[in-house]
């Protein structure tokens, strides 16, 4: 059977917020069989665990925002779409401010330490939401429509697709296919960094938001170009990031799912909709696989670990 993973040991690291622009230290510790992935707030007193759920999503503005009572984290998808990425279901995330650092605005950095802590198996099967039924949900009407989907599928599988009326944005690819059976999470999705636009800058500064954002953390693009002196990891990096945000986005279910997702368009909040959808109208149901069934090859095939070499620490 797929085993249940953790961390061998702890590990930490410290950063800034990208919306609050506050510095946070970040521990990452091992944790028990079918104990989840938990936020823990030490900051606060006593200190406050918030096991992820799709439920557990108050915000989706500019980022996934988990909240229990006035306690919330912020920022969550990157570390997220690392976890799972990794393979690692079971995980103790303590912060000592409400947002999850921001590192190098995509999830390598996260990737990376969770590499330096080891990956563990537990003496547990690993269990899954497979989607058994298509669903569906939408928003908006004519250029401001968009949508996402999943169906059932022997594995993992993304297809998304972007349109921003930008020169930068349009001179790359618009769409990206990534199945987790057959592509490496580390060498295609995880490097892939978050974006935003010099024009929307003091906007999101009025609301609070983007406080920490800077050419180190991000792709920022001005009215025709972007900014960055490297220029872009991959030739179609924004897709990619939309891509590794959706992976982190559905990971909030708890569990990894088994399905094809496809999307237009979508963020957070569309993501956090259609997990929600998919949970509530029978959609998916929880399944896990014995010896037998993988022998026999009735089980999908997750690259876990995943193929490709390790990241180092200077993505």
């Amino acid at each position: 059977m797929t085993l249940q993973r953790t961390l061998s040991q702890a590990v930490e690291a410290t950063g800034v917020g990208l919306h609050s622009g506050k510095r946070v230290r970040m521990r990452l510790l091992p944790s028990p069989a079918s104990s989840g992935i938990v936020f823990v707030r030490t900051d606060v007193s006593p200190a406050v665990e918030i096991p992820i759920a799709a439920t557990a999503v108050t915000d989706t503005k500019m980022a996934s925002v988990l909240g229990s009572g006035a306690a919330r984290v912020s920022t969550v998808e990157h570390l997220m779409s690392a976890c799972f990425g990794l393979g690692i279901d079971n995980l103790r995330i303590e912060l000592d401010a409400e947002e999850v650092p921001i590192m190098d605005g995509s999830a390598a950095t996260f990737a990376y330490l969770l590499q330096s802590g080891g990956l563990r198996e537990l003496p547990t099967a690993r269990r899954y939401l497979k989607i058994i039924q298509p669903i569906l949900v939408e928003d908006g009407q004519g250029a401001q429509h968009k949508w996402a989907r999943l169906d059932p599928y022997h594995g993992f599988k993304l297809d998304f697709s972007i349109e921003f009326d930008h020169p930068a944005v349009s001179a790359t690819g618009k769409q990206a296919v990534f199945d987790f059976t057959y592509d490496s999470y580390l060498s295609d999705i995880a490097r892939a960094r978050t974006f935003g636009f010099v024009h929307e800058v003091e906007m999101l500064r009025n609301m609070g938001l983007a406080r920490g954002g800077s050419l180190d953390n991000a792709i920022v693009m001005d009215d025709y170009k972007i900014l960055n002196k490297g220029g872009l990891r991959y030739q179609d990096e924004f897709v990619r990031h939309k891509m590794l945000d959706a992976v982190g986005d559905l990971y909030l279910a708890g569990l990894p799912i088994l399905g094809a997702y496809t999307a237009y368009k979508s963020g957070h909040a569309l993501n956090n909709v259609l997990l929600k959808a998919a949970m509530q109208v029978g959609a998916a149901q929880i399944v896990s696989y014995t010896n037998e069934q993988i022998a026999n090859g009735e089980a999908p095939v997750f690259l876990w670990p995943p193929t490709g070499p390790a990241l180092s620490n200077s993505v």
